[in-house]
């Protein structure tokens, strides 16, 4: 899988599972196990080797990215927290994407502007819930789809890069 690169950095900051349940998105990063069922950019279909986790990351200056995984590499759809608005659905959130961020192993490397939404819920409710994230950039159309297992992860580790 090979994406872009740009510079951006990311710093990693672990969070307790407890916490991350009660204020999801909480500062810095959650983990959340479940089932990657999609993870596609441009023309490229990485779905397969999507890894049955991902992050969030929520950082000081208020912005949250959600972190997909796919063959060590990472796509990140991020947006502004403080943007963030009650989903059509009951009891789900809308996400504004303005930039995707792109990595490999543990390092986000690379980011281009981009304009999209991530549907989601409080992951650790105790029921499965989806996360959906689709953006554009002027380039490329990015997706990724999720199911949590509605269970706080058993530590507060981001996923692996591989």
């Amino acid at each position: 899988m090979r994406f872009a690169g740009l510079a951006i950095g990311l710093t990693v900051v672990t969070v307790a599972a407890s916490a991350a349940a009660q204020n999801f998105p909480g500062p810095g990063v959650a983990v959340i196990n479940g089932t990657c069922s999609k993870l596609v950019v441009g023309k490229l279909d990485a779905s397969k080797g999507c890894k049955a986790e991902i992050a969030t990351v929520t950082g000081p200056d208020g912005s949250v990215t959600f972190i997909f995984s796919s063959g060590g590499k990472m796509l990140g759809f991020q947006g502004n927290g403080r943007g963030i608005k009650p989903g059509a659905k009951q009891g789900t959130a809308q996400l504004p994407i303005e930039v995707i961020s792109t990595g490999a192993g543990n390092k986000m490397t690379g980011q281009v502007e981009a304009k999209g939404v991530c549907t989601f819920a409080n992951p650790y409710s105790g029921k499965p819930v989806a996360i959906e994230c689709s953006a554009k950039s002027t380039e490329l159309s990015f997706t990724g789809s999720f199911q949590s297992n509605g269970k706080p992860p058993s530590s507060g580790k981001p996923p692996r890069g591989k």
